[in-house]
């Protein structure tokens, strides 16, 4: 016979506890509306740290905020939907005109992809740059970055093994034989690709200054979960890391906040990107 799984209920001051967390740590805003949401998502933690009630968990979380379980806790409520190719627009232009035209003026480039997730994006850009590089016979000294804030995805992506259903998401049959082998448990990226991207974790609400400077940015579909104030802050500060003329990529959805300045918007030929106004 078939049991549902019964998930504890949580209190309305249980939630607005979670709630807070959430915004101050990292940046995620949560309307009232998603109670359940947390509930459903939490539910699992209180088996996995052997805890018998949400208050035992923010119990922990107060007593130990920077422990494997505050971890625990943004990993289970950071969403990491990803794709390869996502907004292809964005690749086809970066691959067609951004590439070449930066290659003309810089030596190596160095491009961050924020909010990484599962590396689906850094290794997008980096077959960007492989193409690139096939098409011109011209070479192309380029890192990538890729951060989150979750070690889980990281690992993830540092281990570069997909299932065949997530290369459905964005590779087609050519890109699969050209840049994967078949391993046990999947495909493993190929190391052509995987040697530009480096890895690390980062909370984009703490600074992030000594990461360098960048040509190129991504900060995609991650800046939808902050309030307008973190959104301001976050973009001011990666503002500050970019090149002279560098260049800024939200996705096709995204618009640049009100009252975040030193941005000219670009429309290119299928796609849009902010560009560092150095005037």
């Amino acid at each position: 016979m078939f049991f549902e799984k019964k998930i504890m209920e949580m209190n309305s001051q249980e939630f607005k506890f979670f709630q807070h967390f959430l915004s101050q740590n990292c940046g995620i805003i949560l309307s009232d509306t998603k109670h359940y949401l947390v509930k459903n998502r939490l539910s699992s933690l209180l088996a996995s740290f052997n805890l018998s009630s949400y208050q035992d968990l923010i119990l922990l979380l107060k007593q130990n905020p920077g422990s494997k379980v505050a971890v625990a806790v943004i990993d289970a409520m950071t969403t990491n939907e990803t794709y390869w190719f996502r907004d292809e627009n964005q690749f086809k232009d970066l691959s067609d005109t951004l590439l070449p035209l930066l290659a003309q003026k810089r030596s190596s480039l160095r491009i961050w992809s924020a909010a990484c997730s599962t590396g689906q994006e850094p290794y997008s850009i980096s077959m960007c740059i492989d193409d690139y590089v096939n098409r011109t016979g011209k070479s192309l000294n380029a890192r990538i970055v890729g951060t989150d804030i979750s070690d889980t995805v990281l690992a993830q992506a540092k281990n570069a093994v997909y299932t065949e259903s997530a290369l459905l998401r964005g590779i087609d049959s050519e890109r699969k034989q050209r840049y994967f082998n078949a391993v046990e448990g999947g495909y493993k990226l190929k190391s052509q690709i995987g040697s530009r991207v480096d890895f690390q974790c980062l909370n984009l609400l703490r600074s992030f200054n000594s990461m360098g400077r960048f040509d190129i940015i991504f900060c995609r579909n991650v800046l939808i979960y902050f309030s307008d104030e973190v959104k301001h802050d976050i973009l001011t500060r990666m503002l500050a890391l970019l090149e002279p003329d560098g260049l800024l990529y939200l996705s096709s959805t995204e618009q640049m906040p009100v009252g975040v300045n030193g941005f000219v918007t670009v429309r290119d030929q299928r796609s849009r990107y902010y560009k560092k106004n150095s005037s």
